[in-house]
């Protein structure tokens, strides 16, 4: 019986990562620029993943297989927002961002500081 209960489970986790990577696909071919793509790639990624890992964990209830998934979670967790953060700042300083869209931009008085010290490259124009 309890089998029962932890093979929906994890069931449920498995459907749960598919609706997470389906949203991530749909977001990432209907955001308009690159800053909002990143977030909806990154943040389902994560959750996605947690839903996978708590599935596989239910489903193979050993403690090897919960010290294996344990860091493959926490590099993952820490990782992926720290990658897509990076690609965003690229993105800003390549222009391939809506300004139309922005509505704080706390992140171009940072960009002209830089770039008025020299510390930049010769940057294209920001935005749209």
């Amino acid at each position: 019986m309890l089998d029962q209960i932890l093979d929906t489970v994890s069931l449920v986790c498995v459907l749960g990562a598919t609706g997470f990577s389906i949203a991530a696909g749909v977001g990432l071919l209907r955001f308009p620029d690159a800053l909002s793509r990143l977030h909806a790639a990154t943040k389902p990624q994560v959750f996605g993943l947690l839903l996978i890992i708590a599935a596989v964990a239910l489903e193979n209830r050993s403690l090897p297989t919960m010290l294996a998934l344990l860091p493959v979670f926490v590099f993952q967790s820490l990782t992926a927002p720290i990658a897509a953060h990076m690609v965003g700042r690229a993105a800003y300083r390549a222009g391939q961002f809506d300004t139309d869209t922005l509505v704080v931009d706390e992140l171009g008085p940072a960009v002209e500081r830089s770039e008025s010290r020299g510390e930049g490259a010769d940057r294209p124009e920001r935005g749209r």
